[in-house]
């Protein structure tokens, strides 16, 4: 039985992941590194995890990559924001709770939706449903600009078109 191309492609991307987020290059570790993707990708197809909604592949990369440098410069935006709000009295603290529309097509692009606003400080994203996600923001501010729907409009563009 041949293996589905998801898989290799799954094989491929954690294997990528492994090597880049561990920064170990010695012989003995890399061939731990590799089976242990080997058994994640091979657990992950034998419990159907390898297609449809649940695969890594549904993203586009080089969106990705652009998406998670807005992300990190959203985040630095943010912490700075948090940390004037805690320190100055001046600046409100108002806490918000919205409904945020969602108009990601897959469950994935919905979690990363979701999780990138929770990773955002000052947001945190309290229940996911198909066409919007509901969240808590300690600023109206915070709140408008998630409303303004950036984010949305910059997750849905990493999803692959059907």
């Amino acid at each position: 039985m041949n293996p589905p191309k998801r898989v290799y492609g799954t094989l491929a991307v954690l294997s990528v992941l492994w090597l880049a987020l561990s920064g170990y290059f010695q012989a003995l570790l890399i061939s731990f590194g590799i089976l242990s993707c080997v058994l994640v990708t091979w657990l992950g197809a034998r419990m159907d995890r390898t297609d449809g909604e649940h695969h890594v592949g549904l993203v586009r990369p080089l969106a990705t990559i652009r998406y998670l440098g807005w992300l990190t410069l959203e985040v630095i935006k943010s912490n700075l924001d948090v940390s004037r709000r805690i320190l100055s009295p001046r600046l409100p603290i108002s806490p918000t709770v919205v409904w945020v529309p969602a108009s990601q097509k897959s469950e994935i692009g919905r979690v990363i939706f979701a999780n990138s606003i929770t990773l955002t400080p000052g947001t945190v994203s309290i229940d996911v449903q198909a066409g919007e996600i509901e969240v808590h923001a300690l600023s109206k501010e915070g709140a408008d600009a998630l409303l303004e729907g950036e984010m949305n409009r910059r997750v849905r563009a990493i999803e692959w078109e059907d």
